[in-house]
Formats: structure tokens, C-alpha cells, sequence
């Protein structure tokens, strides 16, 4: 008779690849905080939380990072690990 074998839940996140803090398309990192959802509805959810945390927003474009550019700054990345957490 064969065992079924289990996988614990927590093994799996152990798996995971840890999130490294680099630049980063909007897209790409929209996706990685919301990846269920298409590419458009991760952007506006993403755009959503920086536009209702006014501290955060005001941190995001401080810089000298434009806010129609394509791409997070690598400090842009920081910050929304700081105030989000970890995609």
C-alpha cells in the first residue's frame, strides 16, 4: 500500500526566491503584488495604495525619478518595500 505524501504549506514558501531590491518595471512589479490579476489592474491597485498614502507618494517622487517613467528606481523600490511590504 503506498503513503500519500504531503507537502507542508510552509515548505513551499521556504522555496520561494527571495525578492531582491533592484529597479524594476511598474509593470513587473505591480504583477509581483498582484500577480492574479492582468497587467492593467495590477498597475491601478499599485498606483491606488501610492496615491491613498500621502507620506509614501510624496517620497516617490522626491527624487529625481519622474513619475511618468517607466521603470522603479531602485530607491523607488525600497520605499514601496518600506511602506508594502514584501511583494
Amino acid at each position: 500500500m503506498e503513503t500519500k505524501k504531503f507537502v507542508n504549506i510552509e515548505d513551499i514558501n521556504a522555496e520561494e526566491k527571495p525578492f531582491i531590491i533592484r529597479p524594476y518595471l511598474k509593470v513587473e512589479l505591480a504583477q509581483l503584488y498582484s500577480p492574479c490579476v492582468s497587467p492593467r489592474t495590477a498597475m491601478n491597485r499599485l498606483n491606488a495604495w501610492i496615491r491613498h498614502n500621502p507620506e509614501l507618494r510624496a517620497r516617490m517622487h522626491s527624487g529625481r525619478e519622474g513619475k511618468n517613467d517607466i521603470c522603479f528606481s531602485t530607491r523607488q523600490v525600497r520605499l514601496l518595500v518600506e511602506y508594502l511590504d514584501v511583494p
